[in-house]
């Protein structure tokens, strides 16, 4: 190759050339604030925005006066968690998330524990997913909020959720999920689904960063705490001057991917069968994590046993892969979520996050299978761990 072939795009994607062009002209030529009711520039801007309104909406079954505009799903994960909380605190007091969550689900639920909200964290199966049984147990009458990722963003399985939706409306709670990973990849419907509350992110499906959405179901009303106040803008849920070209852009994103969405599904089911068989055919013990049923199409998270895992990630300079969500990515710490799955802290070192995306070619996926496998057998070379398996001693796990 060339070129470093990307293969994270679960990290980020590149603006989809049909979303750039569908912005281009509210950067320069359509100016207005979208919230200037007076003349024809700030009525053009809302007409954009009340578009790309629906545009979202439609993807996930909802209604457009349902979807709140924010700057990405961090921000929609901390409005809907906090907002709820906040909002009825007077009345329940405990939160129900899961410990494979993003941090920006995690770190929010612990902020509110700080102050005095009780928080329960669900460990997860073996196989990535979430044990019903378990969250049956720990809903309660005092529960406010369920919060569930609907896709895991490291290793991509899909979470019930019409099934987690009932556990926590059968006790009263609300139920959120953080849709970053999900929305455009699978098929979300919040009304068949039962979900109260979701969060979409632009970056994810080839719209710009720095743009994404809230949903908040309309009847029966939720009750949401603001985070800023000045304006009163989006129902009031999120003051501030929107964004028109990045709402443009997410709109037509989520449009692209909705119409596009069984196909490219397909495309990237094959491509991700082929990076296994090939990575198969050059190289032995590895291991795929999470349930390889309920998952999207473009995730593989692969753990390489006796190769250190920092010395993998230097060597792998022509393929560009993640060991991780980005969010996390400075810290030295080895993945939460695979963690919860119950690898040991130096598997979890030596695990790679790939993502197949649209861009990406069949060409690019045998020249990183290769490129990847003759990689971990050069380190594994110089391993002595690697050395005394193949002699049959295994060392205890610490």
């Amino acid at each position: 190759m060339t070129r470093q072939v990307y293969l994270d795009f679960q990290a980020t994607t590149p603006c989809d050339p049909r979303v750039v062009d569908a912005m281009l002209p509210y950067f320069t030529e359509h100016f207005g604030n979208a919230h200037s009711k007076t003349h024809a520039f700030g009525w053009r801007a809302e007409e954009a925005v009340e578009q790309a309104r629906e545009q979202v909406a439609e993807l996930i079954g909802a209604g457009p006066r349902e979807i709140v505009f924010t700057s990405g799903a961090t921000e929609s994960n901390n409005l809907a968690i906090k907002g709820v909380a906040r909002a009825y605190r007077e009345r329940r007091n405990h939160i129900v998330s899961v410990a494979t969550e993003h941090r920006s689900v995690l770190d929010v639920v612990r902020g509110l524990e700080r102050e005095g909200f009780a928080v329960t964290l669900l460990p997860v199966r073996a196989d990535g997913l979430l044990d019903l049984d378990r969250l049956a147990a720990a809903v309660g009458e005092r529960t406010i909020l369920v919060s569930v990722m609907a896709v895991n963003n490291e290793i991509g399985v899909i979470q019930p959720l019409a099934e987690i939706a009932a556990i926590a409306h059968g006790k009263g709670a609300l139920f959120h999920t953080d849709a970053a990973q999900a929305t455009g990849k699978i098929p979300l419907d919040v009304v068949a689904m039962g979900i109260d509350l979701l969060s979409v992110s632009g970056h994810k499906i080839y719209a710009p960063k720095g743009i994404g959405a809230l949903y908040v179901r309309k009847r029966p009303r939720i009750r949401l705490m603001p985070l800023f106040d000045g304006g009163g803008h989006e129902r009031g849920f999120r003051s501030g001057t929107l964004p028109t070209p990045l709402c443009v852009g997410l709109g037509e994103g989520c449009r692209i991917a909705g119409a596009g969405m069984e196909g490219e599904n397909q495309r990237l089911r094959g491509l991700a069968e082929r990076f296994l068989a090939a990575l198969s055919t050059h190289l032995t013990e590895f291991r795929l994590n999470g349930d390889m049923v309920h998952r999207v199409a473009g995730n593989l998270n692969i753990s390489f046993p006796f190769v250190e895992g920092e010395a993998l990630v230097r060597a792998l300079r022509d393929i560009a892969v993640s060991t991780g969500s980005a969010c996390s990515s400075a810290e030295v710490e080895p993945s939460h979520v695979l963690r919860a799955l119950g690898l040991d802290s130096e598997l979890a070192h030596a695990s790679l996050r790939i993502g197949f995306g649209r861009a990406t070619t069949e060409a690019e996926v045998d020249f990183a299978a290769s490129y990847l496998a003759d990689t971990v057998l050069r380190l594994r070379e110089d391993s002595p761990l690697w050395a005394l398996h193949r002699e049959g001693i295994e060392l205890p796990v610490v």
